[in-house]
């Protein structure tokens, strides 16, 4: 059945809205990325507790998101292109509270480590790794507004940038735990951080493939190259 104008309209209107909390809730992700590795390298713990408090902002925003999504599909029945877009929402809505979570737990772990010493300029790889995925983030999310596959693709393939950046910190962590063991609780936890940002790339370049999903119809058919190939054990605060 053909959707009439004015219900076409409306919802266009409806998605609008929800595309507006989207992006907000982007925003303050892409901040709370950006704000927690700042926190770790300049040791400062207010920072830190920002971007704790600001979660409890992304998962509200979640749930409106989800909300308002669920009303959607309910009032519009929308079919074809326009429930895939209802669907993506959803998704991308998941992920962007995900990547809040992890940025939460790299400021409460930033808190621990301010008071300790420093494993050699491990924070700022860390920064310079948040920035990667930060940006990848926007990319992803612009992709989303303009559905740009090319784009979307770009994004997906840097993920392997960020996992190279990974092994390499994970590598200079380990060093550092064999050569001076007095450091291995501080490099555990700069470890775990990085995992955290790692995962967020995951999460970012899964936006990516939500948007190629949105304007084609179809995910990806290839796997996305993973150049992580550390050996890991999940603590119960980092699983995804």
């Amino acid at each position: 059945m053909t959707r009439q104008p004015h219900i076409s309209s409306a919802f266009d209107r409806d998605l609008e809205a929800i595309q507006a909390l989207i992006m907000k809730m982007g925003g303050l992700v892409e901040n709370a990325i950006l704000d927690c590795t700042r926190a770790l390298e300049t040791r400062d713990e207010d920072l830190a507790r920002e971007v704790i408090k600001t979660d409890k902002a992304i998962d509200g925003l979640e749930q409106q998101i989800n909300e308002e999504a669920a009303r959607l599909i309910a009032l519009r029945a929308p079919a074809a292109k326009d429930l895939r877009t209802a669907l993506t929402v959803l998704k991308i809505s998941g992920s962007l509270e995900r990547m809040g979570d992890y940025a939460k737990n790299i400021a409460k772990r930033s808190t621990v480590l301010s008071q300790a010493a420093p494993v050699g300029d491990t924070a700022g790889t860390a920064r310079r790794m948040a920035r990667q995925v930060q940006q990848m983030l926007s990319d992803a999310l612009d992709a989303y507004i303009r559905q740009d596959v090319a784009l979307a693709e770009d994004v997906r393939n840097r993920d392997r940038d960020v996992d190279q950046v990974y092994n390499a910190l994970f590598r200079v962590l380990l060093t550092h735990m064999l050569e001076a063991p007095s450091s291995i609780t501080n490099a555990m936890h700069l470890h775990f951080i990085a995992k955290n940002l790692e995962r967020m790339g995951d999460h970012a370049t899964g936006i990516a493939e939500q948007v190629i999903y949105l304007a084609t119809g179809q995910l990806p058919d290839e796997a996305r190259l993973k150049a992580d190939k550390t050996a890991y054990v999940t603590s119960p605060a980092d699983q995804s």
